[in-house]
């Protein structure tokens, strides 16, 4: 039931979980995880946690004890999220430890309403990384515009980011900028930077679900024929772009020194369309050096018939780039529809996080109560 995962961690992917939550980690599901199914992180995100949280009698006892201390609703939320962040880094350490702080990293994202402002997201991610208090912990940072001083500014203090909501290939080759210049201000403050870690969570299946929709407006044969493409197509020309970036000289001089590639880490990676194989998302994008984040459904699909047959990536680089010219030329425009997710994206998790604190506010309004 395991050995396509083992295939595909044999290949160079690192095989991470999109998921966390208390009953996970009281269970000891996560530490299963991490024993049978190859998994070495973990990602969180708002929706994660507002699912996790919400109407889960499990923080009852924690939620409790900070409506007696009468703690506003932003500061319980946060003492709720870094615990079970924390608890996973433990859980995640022997990981962390065995692969000379590679993997077994956890993550934790600053507010996504700070997503348009540097500041505000850069003192947020110093909070956040004192709070947890763990090496093995990743600051996640959106990659709006805004976003990418705040991602340069945490690197160069020390802090290990994971980017976000990257969709487009300009964008993405700006977070790489964002990264290289952040390890060459840690290494002129005399920081060890071959302790910094990061990686870029570039999203996939969101960007099939906005081209096949207008594909499907469309509804001729070259359309049809379309459908399906683009999402594989756009992270293969990303990884294209990684190794320019990361085979230039100025890297080669950081590299010199210790410090260690950011890894392109491939998120929203469970299947939207019933019609397309549910593991289209991993067996697709298999290369050495990269991260994988599945939803625990994912994960469970590729261990039972993942198709790991090697590297899915080199040697695909010109029929990707044919695959979005083919969109292209039926008037559907790339930088619209990464323009357009980007901003959803961000919307989104700012929506989550609001129903979050919703949710939290009313628990703490009733054991107050209590």
């Amino acid at each position: 039931m395991t050995e396509p995962l083992r295939r595909l961690s044999a290949e160079g992917v690192a095989v991470w979980l999109d998921d966390l939550s208390r009953t996970r980690l009281e269970s000891g599901n996560l530490q299963e995880l991490v024993r049978d199914r190859e998994v070495v992180g973990v990602t969180t995100n708002p929706a994660i946690f507002q699912k996790a949280i919400s109407g889960n009698d499990v923080y009852d006892a924690q939620l409790r004890e900070l409506a007696v201390r009468g703690v506003t609703v932003e500061e319980a939320v946060r003492m709720i999220t870094t615990a079970d962040v924390r608890r996973a880094c433990d859980v995640l350490r022997p990981v962390y430890d065995a692969t000379n702080g590679r993997d077994g990293r956890v993550s934790i994202e600053v507010d996504p309403r700070l997503a348009h402002d540097t500041e505000t997201t850069s003192a947020e991610a110093r909070q956040l990384w004192w709070l947890v208090d763990r090496p093995n912990l990743f600051i996640k940072i959106p990659a709006t515009r805004p976003g990418l001083p705040a991602i340069s500014q945490a690197l160069a203090e020390g802090i290990s980011v994971n980017v976000t909501l990257i969709f487009s290939l300009a964008r993405y080759r700006e977070v790489m900028e964002a990264y290289v210049e952040g390890i060459e201000r840690a290494r002129a403050a005399g920081l060890d930077i071959s302790k910094i870690e990061s990686v870029a969570s570039f999203f996939v299946s969101r960007v099939d679900t906005e081209i096949d929709k207008r594909l499907a407006a469309l509804g001729t044969d070259e359309a049809k024929a379309a459908a399906g493409k683009a999402a594989v197509a756009n992270a293969r020309l990303a990884y294209q772009a990684y190794e320019e970036v990361f085979g230039t000289e100025r890297w080669q001089a950081l590299a010199a020194a210790g410090a260690r590639p950011q890894r392109p880490l491939w998120a929203s990676t469970g299947v939207k369309d019933p019609a397309y194989r549910d593991t289209m998302y991993v067996d697709d994008l298999v290369v050495k050096g990269v991260v994988n984040t599945m939803p625990e459904a994912t994960l469970n699909a590729v261990a039972d018939h993942g198709s790991i047959t090697g590297d899915t990536v080199h040697g695909t680089y010109e029929s990707a780039q044919a695959d979005l010219d083919a969109v292209a030329k039926l008037g559907i425009s790339y930088d619209e529809v990464v323009d357009l997710l980007e901003e959803e994206g961000v919307e989104k998790f700012e929506t989550s996080w609001n129903e979050l604190l919703a949710s939290v506010q009313g628990e703490l309004d009733r054991l107050a109560k209590s």
